[in-house]
C-alpha cells in the first residue's frame, strides 16, 4: 500500500513538478493538497495554470485544494514555498508531527536541520533527531539544497572524497525556470543575461560547503575550501549551466577524475525508485554538456559533466549541467522522502523512543 502524501504550494512550478513526478510512484500518492488562501476550496483543476509538458492527472484535478494548516494533513508533507511563507508553515507542520520534506530556504542553514543529497551526505540525516519538534511530536524538517548547488556538490562529491578539494570558483548559467512561473519578464531576459540572483551566491557558497562538510556529533563542520560564485540568468527554460574550476589537495591526472566520477555509484543496492542509476555522467564532446541535449539524463536526476581540462589559475576546470525545477527541487525532495523510508524514518513517522 502506498503511504499518503501532501503538497503544500501545490500550485506553483515546484508543486507542479511534484505532482507530475509523483504520478505512479510506487511508494507515495498524492493525498492532500494546500495552496494560498485564493486557491483554498476550489478544486486543483481549477485553482492551477498548469504548465508542465504532461497533462494533468483527473484524479489530481479533482481534488480539493485545502488550506494550509496541519489539520487534516496526512503525515508527510512535501513543501514547495517561498521561504518567507515556509519560514511560518514548516515548523506547524512539524509541531503537529508531520515529516517535512522541505524544498525551502528557510531552514537549510540551520545547525540541527539536515541539509541532504542523498548520493553525497545521507549520514547527515541524524540531525533530525536534535529538532524539538521530533522529540515533541516526531516530526522533522529535511531539506534539499538550491537548485544551482546541487548539480555542483553532485560533480564535486567524488572528486572531495578521493584528492580533496581546497579552492572552488564557480560561474552558473541558470535557466529562467527557477524563478518559478511567470518567472523573468520577456522584456528583461530575451537577447539578455541577468547578473544577478537575490541572494543566490550567498546560497550557493554556504550549502556547498555544509553538504560537503562533515557530521560531528550534533553539528556539521563545513568543508574547509576557499569558495567564489557568481550566479547569471541567462534566457534558457529548464537547465542549469555552470562553469567550474577547482583547486585540489592531491594531484590528480585527467583520468583519475574521470574515473571518480564513472565510479561513483553510493546508492546503487538501495533501489530508491527515483535514484539515477549514475548520478555524475561525463559527456565527452567538446560542445557538452548543454540544456538542450542532456537535462534529462536519468530521467532528470543526474549531473552530466564535461569539458574537463587544466586550469591556469588553479587545476583543473569543466562543466557542470543539471535539471533545476526536477534534480534540483521536486526531485531532490522526492530522492529525500525515499531514502528516509529506506532508512525507516517515515514509516510511520513517530516520536522516537
Amino acid at each position: 500500500m502506498r503511504q499518503q502524501i501532501g503538497i503544500l504550494g501545490a500550485t506553483g512550478m515546484v508543486g507542479q513538478r511534484f505532482i507530475q513526478l509523483l504520478e505512479n510512484h510506487p511508494w507515495f500518492e498524492v493525498a492532500w493538497l494546500a495552496a494560498s488562501d485564493r486557491s483554498s476550496g476550489r478544486t486543483y483543476g481549477e485553482a492551477v495554470r498548469w504548465k508542465l509538458d504532461t497533462p494533468l492527472s483527473a484524479r489530481v484535478a479533482a481534488m480539493p485544494v485545502s488550506p494550509a494548516t496541519p489539520e487534516g494533513a496526512p503525515k508527510i508533507i512535501f513543501a514547495a514555498l517561498d521561504a518567507d511563507i515556509a519560514r511560518d508553515l514548516e515548523p506547524k507542520f512539524a509541531a503537529a508531527g508531520c515529516a517535512v520534506i522541505s524544498n525551502s530556504s528557510a531552514f537549510r542553514m540551520q545547525p540541527d536541520v539536515p541539509l541532504v543529497i542523498p548520493e553525497v551526505n545521507a549520514e547527515h540525516l541524524p540531525l533530525v533527531e536534535n529538532q524539538s519538534w521530533r522529540k515533541q511530536s516526531g516530526g522533522y524538517i529535511v531539506t534539499n539544497p538550491n537548485c544551482s548547488a546541487i548539480g555542483l556538490v553532485l560533480a564535486l562529491k567524488p572528486i572531495v572524497e578521493r584528492f580533496g578539494i581546497e579552492a572552488i570558483f564557480v560561474s552558473t548559467m541558470q535557466a529562467i525556470s527557477g524563478a518559478g512561473y511567470p518567472g523573468v519578464p520577456s522584456m528583461d531576459i530575451l537577447g539578455n543575461v541577468v547578473p544577478f540572483i537575490k541572494n543566490e551566491e550567498e546560497k550557493m557558497q554556504e550549502e556547498t560547503l555544509k553538504l560537503l562538510g562533515r557530521l560531528n556529533g550534533r553539528l556539521i563542520e563545513p568543508l574547509p575550501a576557499r569558495m567564489s560564485a557568481h550566479c547569471n540568468r541567462v534566457a534558457v527554460e529548464d537547465g542549469h549551466t555552470e562553469s567550474v574550476s577547482i583547486q585540489l589537495t592531491r594531484k590528480a591526472t585527467r583520468e583519475d577524475l574521470l574515473a571518480a566520477w564513472a565510479e561513483f555509484t553510493p546508492l546503487a543496492g538501495r533501489d530508491l525508485p527515483t535514484a539515477p542509476a549514475q548520478p555524475v555522467e561525463f559527456a565527452p564532446e567538446q560542445d557538452r554538456p548543454q540544456p538542450r541535449l542532456d537535462r534529462m539524463r536519468g530521467a532528470g536526476m543526474a549531473a552530466t559533466v564535461g569539458r574537463l581540462r587544466p586550469c591556469g589559475l588553479l587545476d583543473w576546470k569543466f562543466t557542470v549541467l543539471s535539471h533545476n525545477t526536477i534534480r534540483g527541487a521536486a526531485g531532490a525532495a522526492l530522492l529525500n522522502a525515499e531514502l528516509l523510508v529506506s532508512l525507516g524514518k517515515l514509516d510511520p513517522v513517530a516520536v522516537p523512543a
